[in-house]
């Protein structure tokens, strides 16, 4: 009986892969399949953090709290010092990444990235020339209106990737799972990342153009007077009819009867996020001046790029902070 149970335990110890390996000997994890190497990492990191729970408790208590302070503080920063938070957050917005992409070699986005800063640079660096020449709102309007869009034909895509290797339909063109996932997740950073880039700038170049030109402050009252032909975005006249020069566009009239040229109220409120006149700041009427069913999903994309914004510029400050504190108070 005694040598059946020996017989049995020796047995036993011939399928090492059915006991926890000692966490302290020297395996490698290389010969291993992924479950068993999963496995085994797992185990030693519970081995290593044993005992630990104290410190685990504290270290998540003060992540909630920094949380919570973070976003009184935030909310507080953007309503009383509103310029001050979007430069910041424009900042972020365009550094956090690309440092991230430095340090861990990523080229890919560090060439589209220079490409998009030197066009944007010398396209904000027009914007904010006094005084203006009459080219350059159209330049701005026009370059940032295609970012807008490509940046959401691109988001879009990158949605529509993840959903149909969701349903298993990456299949049909013969790629896995995890390379198809990884490239639906890549390409819609892409568009959210330079759709919220992109607007911010825009908005800044906004507010710099309208001033410069006179028909918009941030406070007060107008500078110039608003002639009725013309259009107090771009400073242009709405109709130019002449022998040398002909050139008729769509105008759009707002709720307060001011004419604009379509093109440039349309930029000035999906592009810049402006919901005003641009002239006697009155409300505007978006879903009036937009009713196509293909203009919706621009403003309510619009919409989900604000909280892009704090995921990328935020949230990691968040984390350096917290792990300040847990490295001041000696919690590893």
């Amino acid at each position: 009986m005694v040598d059946h149970v020996g017989s049995l335990h020796g047995h036993h110890h011939q399928h090492p892969h059915q006991q926890l390996v000692d966490v302290n000997s020297s395996v490698d994890l290389s010969k291993l399949s992924d479950e068993e190497r999963w496995r085994i990492e797992h185990q030693r990191l519970h081995e290593k953090h044993r005992g630990h729970e104290a410190m685990h408790a504290e270290m998540v208590l003060i992540l909630l709290a920094t949380l919570a302070v973070a976003q009184v503080v935030l909310m507080q920063w953007k309503k009383r010092h509103f310029k001050s938070y979007q430069r910041s957050t424009l900042l972020g917005m365009w550094l956090i990444p690309v440092i991230f992409c430095l340090k861990f070699h990523w080229a890919r986005f560090i060439i589209i990235w220079l490409i998009f800063s030197i066009i944007t640079a010398y396209i904000t660096f027009r914007a904010t020339r006094k005084p203006l020449t009459g080219t350059t709102p159209r330049l701005v309007y026009k370059w940032f209106l295609s970012i807008y869009k490509l940046s959401y034909g691109v988001g879009v895509i990158g949605y529509v990737l993840i959903m149909c290797t969701l349903f298993g339909l990456n299949v049909v063109v013969q790629a896995k799972s995890q390379a198809a996932m990884d490239v639906g997740l890549l390409v819609l950073f892409y568009g959210l990342y330079f759709g919220v880039v992109g607007r911010d700038f825009a908005e800044v170049c906004s507010d710099t153009m309208a001033a410069h030109i006179g028909f918009y402050t941030t406070t007060g009252l107008p500078t110039k007077t608003l002639e009725q032909n013309m259009c107090a975005v771009c400073g242009n006249e709405i109709l130019v009819m002449n022998n040398e020069n002909a050139i008729i566009e769509k105008t759009c009239k707002l709720t307060c009867s001011h004419i604009f040229h379509e093109f440039c109220i349309r930029g000035w409120c999906i592009v810049g996020k402006k919901q005003t006149c641009p002239y006697c700041k009155e409300k505007v009427d978006l879903q009036r001046m937009f009713p196509g069913p293909w203009e919706k999903p621009h403003i309510l994309f619009g919409n989900l790029l604000d909280w892009i914004r704090y995921m990328i510029v935020w949230q990691p400050v968040i984390i350096v902070v917290v792990q300040t504190i847990n490295w001041l108070i000696g919690l590893e």
